[in-house]
């Protein structure tokens, strides 16, 4: 083999090396589940800001991973801002019982008023909730001017419209009331 074709194929592999290292893609992993360092969104880049492990008594619920788009920060998570929290499961759960958990989640971080305006908003997204087995994984996603999309294993299920709508339901996990402060403070902080 020439000289000059030795070098052209010495830059050939280290350029598709590199392209492939460049193409890989970071994990964050915790209780063995694995999520992605970025995920994009209507064409908005959501990056890992990260994981938390819901634990009820001494059973462990959830893992999830909290994504935050370009502009938005921790401390104003329930700002009308991109975001993404994407929930792999334990357990097998009915999809009932995501509809009535949201309902007493989302009643104990809002007021009366606002409730009721957002009634046919929670019934929509009640009516797209499915049963889920142990290891399946929703994303809830939020995009501003799109809505809060739910997702089952990679699949959309629906979109939910309002930045209202999007505050209120992200608020079952991060709100004011949150479903477990421990779990908030950790995907919020890392703490």
């Amino acid at each position: 083999m020439s000289r000059a074709l030795g070098i052209a194929l010495a830059l050939l592999l280290g350029a598709s090396t590199a392209d492939a290292e460049q193409d890989e893609v970071s994990f964050a992993e915790i209780e063995g589940v694995r999520f992605v360092d970025r995920i994009e969104a209507d064409d908005l880049d959501l990056r890992l800001h990260d994981t938390a492990l819901l634990r009820k008594y001494l059973l462990k619920g959830y893992v999830a991973a909290l994504y935050l788009g370009p502009d938005l920060r921790p401390d104003a998570v329930l700002s009308d801002g991109a975001k993404r929290l994407e929930i792999e499961y334990f357990w097998d759960i009915s999809g009932s019982d995501f509809a009535k958990a949201s309902d007493e989640w989302v009643a104990k971080n809002v007021d009366e008023d606002t409730l009721a305006r957002l009634r046919p908003q929670l019934d929509r997204m009640n009516a797209l909730y499915r049963d889920v087995r142990a290891g399946d994984r929703y994303a809830i996603t939020y995009v501003p001017e799109r809505g809060t999309e739910l997702a089952l294993n990679g699949s959309p299920l629906g979109v939910v419209e309002g930045a209202d709508f999007a505050r209120a339901i992200f608020s079952i996990w991060l709100g004011e009331v949150p479903l477990d402060r421990g779990f908030k403070r950790r995907i919020l902080d890392g703490s």
